[in-house]
């Protein structure tokens, strides 16, 4: 598994009005954006529920 690879912006908001990528709430007063994707979360817990989520498991890789 790659590192965490993101962009970490304090007390500023996107130059256009933009939603976490996983909750899908506003984002205000700072944010994370990942590098290779380019999406942004309000947080890191978001972020980190994103990396869990596009991760397949073992268990994933062997039923397909």
């Amino acid at each position: 598994m790659r590192g965490m690879r993101f962009i970490l912006v304090n007390d500023r908001t996107p130059s256009h009005s933009s939603f976490c990528a996983l909750c899908c709430e506003p984002i205000t007063g700072g944010y994370l954006r990942e590098s290779a994707t380019r999406l942004i979360f309000c947080d890191q817990r978001c972020y980190a529920g994103h990396r869990r989520a596009s991760v397949p498991t073992i268990r994933n890789r062997e039923s397909a």
